[in-house]
């Protein structure tokens, strides 16, 4: 193994677990994370830097771990010569402005639902009472980090929607200031996301499920993901039709990193809801577990534009987030008196798939830090979804933390789903 100089660029501490992995194979790494309140995340685990800049001389490979202007940081970067993981101004804009990514997917021949974009609540109210129908309420921006408010109605004439947004006027009119109201379909929510090595889609392809409520059998507030189930495959109709129609632009861009859309699905067609431009989280996490390339050596190649494809394993990966107080909501008090600074407990030495999030470690005991309350990701594998659901929960057996809570289901809904798409053919690689 030939030892590279790897160094992360985060925000929130979102990409922890990948650089902590990248160490424990042997490589240098560097890691800074730009707030202050989730600076602690890591501790122990990787060694830590406060000016990522004074580094880049230093670094083989640079990685950013998400949009919100890191974009523009690493195309000016790229641009320089270096060998960089990170978006570019589109492709930040394909997440963080919702109407625009559904504008490119238009552009690109790929079918969209119909959407409207508003900045007035009241507007917004008035429109549904004139055009009565189920919609998926989506705010845009920053806000739309804010996952609890992503709504989606079920009533036909879309009076659920009207007391939403009414409600969402008195209490985030200063938080909300742009959103959208999408057609809302029904059918089998399916993300399609794959590794562009700055010419093009790298196969296999990932096929993932996330399952974002937050209890079991999908009730409660929407979290951005409480678990997902996936696996690698060759390029599929779905992808086909959408990921891959965007490739002449993504050359263009010089893109590097990883791009994902989810759909929904049925008989009728395919309907793209919204882009992920950047390594999901805890997706990477789980992707990791299912390949044969080290992790390190995969993102050196991806940075350096190593026109290969690379290896996984057959089978299902599935993972499951553990979080404890306040998530989803934000409320420092209570994450203060329940959980921060909590002791993770093992009761054997064992931690195979277990992959950390808001952690750090102090004399060799993991430790509950940041401020969200998501804690760790625990992983299964098999040939099967049961066995790869077996294989994670028997690991969370292992893991004591005060107060956590997650969902016993992931990967449940697969064999009604997994019959669906094979009969609408949106797994065929045609």
């Amino acid at each position: 193994m030939t030892k590279r100089n790897f160094l992360f660029v985060s925000l929130d501490g979102l990409i922890t677990d990948i650089a902590w992995h990248v160490l424990k194979e042997g490589h240098e790494v560097k890691y800074c994370i730009e707030n202050a309140s989730e600076a602690q995340i890591g501790d122990g685990f990787v060694p830590k830097i406060s000016d990522w800049k004074a580094e880049i001389d230093w670094a083989d490979v640079i990685v950013f771990d998400d949009v919100l202007g890191q974009g523009s940081q690493a195309a000016d970067l790229r641009a320089a010569g270096k060998a960089v993981i990170g978006g570019s101004p589109y492709t930040d804009r394909l997440e963080d402005d919702r109407t625009f990514g559904q504008e490119e997917l238009r552009k690109h021949d790929v079918n969209v639902l119909p959407f409207y974009d508003f900045t007035s609540f009241d507007e917004a109210i008035d429109f549904v009472r004139k055009n009565p129908g189920s919609y998926v309420v989506k705010p845009s921006g920053e806000a739309q980090n804010i996952k609890r408010l992503l709504f989606v109605g079920q009533e036909d004439d879309g009076r659920d929607v009207i007391d939403v947004l009414s409600a969402y006027k008195n209490a985030y009119s200063d938080k909300v200031k742009q959103f959208q109201l999408q057609k809302r379909v029904k059918g089998v929510e399916i993300a399609i996301g794959a590794f562009f090595n700055g010419q093009r889609f790298l196969s296999p392809i990932n096929v993932n499920f996330e399952h974002k409520k937050l209890f079991p059998g999908d009730l409660g507030p929407p979290t951005g993901e409480m678990g997902t189930m996936m696996y690698w495959s060759k390029p599929n109709r779905i992808f086909n039709q959408t990921l891959k129609k965007l490739e002449p632009t993504l050359r263009a861009e010089g893109y590097n990193g990883y791009l994902d859309i989810n759909c929904i699905v049925n008989g009728n067609g395919i309907y793209p809801l919204e882009f992920t431009a950047r390594f999901g989280y805890p997706t990477i996490s789980i992707q990791q577990a299912g390949l044969i390339t080290p992790i390190g050596e995969f993102l050196w190649r991806l940075a350096h534009g190593v026109d290969e494809d690379f290896r996984a394993k057959p089978g299902f990966q599935i993972g499951v987030r553990l979080v404890v107080p306040p998530f989803p909501f934000d409320d420092p008090k209570t994450f203060e008196a329940n959980s921060k600074d909590r002791v993770i407990v093992f009761n054997k030495p064992v931690r195979d798939g277990v992959h950390i999030e808001d952690v750090r470690m102090e004399n060799e005991e993991w430790i509950i830090t940041g401020t969200s309350g998501v804690v760790l990701v625990v992983v299964g594998t098999g040939n099967s979804v049961r066995q790869a659901q077996t294989q994670a929960y028997n690991r969370i057996k292992n893991i004591l933390i005060p107060n956590v809570y997650y969902r016993t289901d992931i990967g449940n809904r697969w064999l009604e789903d997994c019959d669906r798409l094979h009969t609408w053919g949106y797994l065929r690689d045609y």
